[in-house]
C-alpha cells in the first residue's frame, strides 16, 4: 500500500463525521471506508485486500479517534 493511500485513508477519517464512524459495526465501517476510498482513488484489487486488511487492524484506533473528536 502506497503513502498516497494511507494519506487519504487517514483523511477520509479525520473528515467523516462522528456519527458515521461510531453508529456501524466493524463489518460495515471497513467497508464503508473501502467504498469511499475507492471513489477517491483508482486501486488494484490487491491494494484493496491491503486496505481491508490495514482498516481491520486499525479499527480501534478510527474509533478511539472519533470518540475523542465527540
Amino acid at each position: 500500500m502506497t503513502p498516497r493511500i494511507l494519506r487519504q485513508l487517514w483523511s477520509l477519517v479525520e473528515n467523516c463525521q462522528t456519527k458515521t464512524l461510531l453508529q456501524m459495526d466493524d463489518a460495515s465501517l471497513v467497508q464503508w471506508l473501502v467504498n469511499q476510498m475507492t471513489t477517491q482513488a483508482l486501486l488494484e484489487p490487491t491494494e484493496t485486500d491491503y486496505l481491508v486488511d490495514y482498516i481491520q487492524s486499525r479499527l480501534a484506533l478510527i474509533r478511539d479517534m472519533a470518540y475523542e473528536r465527540q
